[in-house]
Order: structure tokens, then sequence, then C-alpha cells
């Protein structure tokens, strides 16, 4: 068992930045990814990261804008967001999943955090 916990969401305007964390309770080796929903629209992922660090996926839609990491020592993931667009804005989602075929699908992951929110204005 693992519980996540985000943190890090809040208010920025186009062009800025914010750092989204994920701190987990339990075992440290899981493969982690972050998905959002935006109101109206399904989940969608946006990044993942394996065990141990050593490679890392990415959405076209955030590509060369986020950066995903992750500090085992700490128990915590990190989601660093730059150059923020309004389309950003929404309810970012921690993941974990012991074993995982396909980043960017929901159901490889078997725990969720209880999500934090992004808005970015105009």
């Amino acid at each position: 068992q693992v519980q996540l916990v985000e943190s890090g969401g809040g208010l920025a305007q186009a062009g800025g930045s914010l750092r989204l964390s994920c701190v987990a309770s339990g075992r440290t080796n899981y493969f982690m990814g972050w998905f959002r929903q935006a109101p109206g629209k399904e989940r969608e992922a946006v990044s993942a990261i394996t065990r141990l660090g050593r490679a890392t996926y990415y959405s076209d839609s955030v590509k060369g804008r986020f950066t995903i990491s992750r500090d085992n020592a700490k128990n915590t993931v990190y989601l660093q967001m730059n150059n923020l667009k309004p389309e950003d804005t929404a309810v970012y989602y921690c993941a974990a999943s012991l074993i995982n075929r396909d980043y960017a699908r929901a159901a490889e992951y078997n725990y969720w955090g209880q999500g934090t929110q992004v808005t970015v204005s105009s």
C-alpha cells in the first residue's frame, strides 16, 4: 500500500512557473506518473518517471516546458512546470504503479493522490 499527497498548486500567470510535489507514504520503488483533469475533460497523462529516475516520459503538450524528477530518499516526486499556459489549468494528480507498460494509460496505476489545483490566467 502507498499513500500519495500532492502539493504546490495554485494560481500562476501565463509564462510563469510552479513546482508540484508528491510525497509518498510506503514503499519508494514505484513507477510514478502525473495526470491532470480539466473541467469537462477526461483525465490525461502529463509525465512519468521510472523507479530509479533513469527514464522519463512527457506528453507532447508539455514536452520542453515541464520536467519530472524524484528523490527516493525523501519519498518525493516533483513536476517543475515552466512557461505555463491557460490550457494547463487543471487538477493535477500523482499516481503510482508497481509495473507499467504504458505511462499514459491511467489503468496502469494502482494508487492516486487527492489532487492539487493549478490555475493559469492570461
